[in-house]
C-alpha cells in the first residue's frame, strides 16, 4: 500500500475519534479488508504526525491514543470537496429524461450492434405485419418498415407517442398486459428492454403470443443487471452495487436469462439466443448508461454501502483506469406449430 494512501486512510478511521495505534489497524482493516503491516502504520503515523495532522493523547506504549488536529481534519474536509467536485464534473447529476435517455442509448456502438441482429433475427416480409412492443419514442420503427411491411407501435406514455406519431409513425397508446389488437393479427412481435420493467411479464408475453398468428416470430432483448461486473480493487464493493441494482432499481432485473424459459411457457419455441456483452473502458460512456453516483447514493440509502465504502468506491472508479461490463440476451421465438412450448430448442 502507497504511503499516501496509508496516511488517508489513518486520517479517516480518525474522524469519529481518537483510537489507539492497534485500534487504528483494526478500523483500518474493517474499512478495506487490509491490514497496514507494522512497518507500514508506524512509518505513516510519524509522517502525520511531523506534518502537525495527529496528535498524542496521554497515555502508555502502544496504548496511547492518536487524535486528529484541527489541521488533519482541514485535509480531510478537502478530501472530501475534492472528491465531490470531481465527482460532479465525472458522473451527471440530474436523472436524464427517459425518451432522451432511450435516444441516447440507441445511438450507442453496442446497442446499434444487437439491434441490426434484431431486425435480421425478425426475417421481416413485404406483407408482414410488425408490432414493436413499448416502442418508445419510435427510434426502431423506420427500420421495421420493410417494402409492403405494416408497421405498428405500441406504447403506454403519452409523450412517447406523440413523438413517435410527429415522425409520422402508427403507434397506439396501450399497455403491453392489454394489446388492442385481434388475437392472431400480426407476423412479428419486437421487444427492446422493456420488459424488465413490466408488472407483469408472463402476462405481457401472453399478449405477445395472443397478437400472434401461429408460426409468427417474437425478439425480444433484454440485460441481466446481474451479471454487471465493475472493476474494483475491493470486489464486494461491485458485488454490493450491482446486488443492490438488481434487488431496487430494475423491477425485473434477471428478466434477461428468464426469457427463454418464460417464452416456452408462453407457447413459443425457442429457436435461439444470442448474448451481446457491453464493455465500457471509460467513466463518462459508463455513467451515461449506469448512472454510477445516483445509484450510489441510492444505494447507501437503502444500506448496501456505508458512507465510507461509497466515497471509496466511487473515488476509484474516478481515479481509473475503469473497467465494467453487462450481458443482454437476444431471443429469438416462434408461435404455435407442432412443437410449440416444446422447449428452449437450440441455443448459438
Amino acid at each position: 500500500m502507497r504511503t499516501n494512501d496509508a496516511q488517508m486512510l489513518i486520517l479517516s478511521v480518525l474522524v469519529d475519534g481518537p483510537l489507539h495505534g492497534y485500534a487504528v489497524n483494526s478500523a483500518v482493516e474493517q474499512l478495506t479488508g487490509t491490514r497496514l503491516g507494522r512497518g507500514s502504520l508506524s512509518g505513516a503515523l510519524a509522517r502525520l504526525r511531523d506534518k502537525e495532522l495527529i496528535e498524542y493523547l496521554e497515555g502508555e506504549g502502544r496504548r496511547r491514543p492518536l487524535r486528529l488536529t484541527a489541521r488533519g481534519r482541514a485535509v480531510v474536509r478537502g478530501e472530501v470537496e475534492t472528491l465531490a467536485q470531481v465527482a460532479g464534473r465525472m458522473f451527471e447529476t440530474v436523472v436524464p429524461d427517459r425518451l432522451a435517455y432511450q435516444e441516447r442509448l440507441a445511438a450507442t456502438d453496442p446497442v446499434r450492434a444487437y439491434k441490426r441482429a434484431a431486425l435480421e433475427a425478425l426475417e421481416i416480409g413485404p406483407d408482414s405485419v410488425v408490432l414493436d412492443l413499448g416502442c418508445g419514442p419510435g427510434a426502431d420503427l423506420a427500420a421495421f418498415a420493410a417494402p409492403g411491411a405494416r408497421v405498428i407501435g405500441v406504447d403506454r406514455d403519452p409523450a412517447a407517442v406523440r413523438r413517435a406519431r410527429a415522425l409520422g409513425h402508427r403507434v397506439l397508446l396501450a399497455d403491453a398486459h392489454a394489446l388492442p389488437l385481434p388475437a392472431g393479427s400480426v407476423d412479428r412481435v419486437h421487444t427492446d428492454r422493456v420488459l424488465q420493467h413490466v408488472a407483469d411479464v408472463p402476462g405481457a408475453l401472453a399478449e405477445a403470443a395472443r397478437v400472434l398468428r401461429p408460426g409468427g416470430r417474437l425478439v425480444m432483448a433484454e440485460p441481466d443487471w446481474d451479471s454487471l461486473a465493475v472493476d474494483h480493487p475491493e470486489p464486494e464493493l461491485s458485488r454490493a452495487y450491482t446486488r443492490h441494482l438488481a434487488d431496487r432499481i430494475v423491477p425485473n432485473a434477471v428478466i434477461g436469462r428468464q426469457l427463454p424459459r418464460l417464452a416456452a411457457e408462453a407457447g413459443c419455441t425457442v429457436a435461439a439466443v444470442t448474448p451481446f456483452t457491453t464493455v465500457f473502458r471509460e467513466l463518462r460512456a459508463a455513467d451515461a448508461v449506469l448512472g454510477l453516483q445516483r445509484n450510489t447514493e441510492r444505494a447507501v440509502a437503502a444500506g448496501y454501502f456505508t458512507r465510507a465504502e461509497a466515497d471509496r468506491w466511487l473515488a476509484h472508479l474516478i481515479a481509473g483506469p475503469f473497467f465494467a461490463a453487462v450481458t443482454l440476451y437476444l431471443v429469438t421465438a416462434e408461435f404455435g406449430g407442432a412443437d410449440a412450448g416444446g422447449g428452449a430448442g437450440s441455443a448459438r
